[in-house]
């Protein structure tokens, strides 16, 4: 049965709450952080909102 892939390396970035808001990952907390402080770490820990227009969001994330 052919149909519609989720983009699984755009899926991977992103995280679709129970409400359906779309939260991303803030950029650049991904290795090097011993360096920082613990208020730095911790705050990229958090999500962003991830504001994206439902025609490319059903054509990359189509089961969500």
């Amino acid at each position: 049965m052919k149909g519609m892939k989720t983009n699984k390396s755009y899926a991977k970035r992103l995280k679709i709450s129970k409400n359906g808001k779309i939260k991303a990952r803030k950029p650049g907390f991904n290795h090097f952080n011993a360096k920082q402080s613990r208020n730095t770490q911790l705050a990229g820990r958090k999500g962003t909102n991830f504001v994206i227009k439902n025609k490319p969001k059903s054509h990359l994330l189509p089961f969500s």
